[in-house]
């Protein structure tokens, strides 16, 4: 049976965009962000700009899906660590080491890319910042989790969030990532996982007890 005539297009389409975030993605690599057009993809994807605009009708929508194309192994990645049965303590080991991973490969494999996706990201960074949100809402998901088994004692959902943020900034910030990576192990991120996991709460326990600061 042939396929109705909506889904060729559909299919048509897609294959379109795909092919033309492609070669988007090349000349980022490339040149940078700056120097991407719209103009430009057309001519490296052998179209004419109003075919392009078929797909894309403006740079900002090129440009989102851009970033949903770089998140979407990322994104992939989260929600099936949500949706395993790991103990909280493994899943957010989890959570951050595999995005980790995938960063850091990218770094090696490229660093000159992986300078320009984060130019990229820094100039348009509200196209990105839905990505953030979500990798948040996920991180939350876990937190309550390990809530309901009894740690992060005195805490709420938000202070623990901005916390742990805090703390594995490095593992998950790509402009961050690019100073420290020769330092950065699934190892040492393990020990700070399992530190929040062991200590981390709303008790005095002395750090701030005093009246001001002070040499030892």
């Amino acid at each position: 049976m042939a396929r109705p005539q909506n889904d060729i297009e559909t299919g048509r389409i897609e294959a379109g965009r795909a092919r033309l975030v492609e070669v988007a993605c090349a000349l980022i690599e490339e040149r940078g962000g700056q120097a991407l057009t719209m103009q430009e993809v057309a001519i490296h994807a052998g179209m004419s700009p109003a075919n392009v605009l078929r797909f894309f009708d403006s740079k900002e929508a090129l440009l989102e899906a851009i970033a949903e194309f770089w998140f979407r192994p990322k994104v992939v990645m989260m929600e099936e660590v949500i949706a395993s049965d790991l103990p909280p303590r493994r899943k957010m080991y989890e959570f951050f080491a595999r995005r980790f991973v995938i960063m850091r490969d990218a770094y090696r494999a490229d660093p000159v890319a992986h300078q320009m996706y984060i130019e990229l990201g820094n100039d348009h960074f509200e196209t990105v910042r839905s990505y953030v949100d979500l990798a948040d809402h996920y991180l939350s998901m876990i937190i309550g989790e390990a809530m309901a088994d009894g740690f992060f004692a005195g805490l709420d959902i938000d202070m623990t969030l901005s916390l742990i943020n805090q703390m594995v900034h490095p593992y998950c910030n790509i402009a961050l990532m690019k100073g420290m990576m020769d330092r950065l192990s699934e190892e040492k991120l393990a020990c700070i996982i399992d530190a929040m996991f062991d200590g981390l709460s709303a008790q005095d326990r002395g750090a701030k007890g005093v009246t001001g600061l002070r040499a030892a």
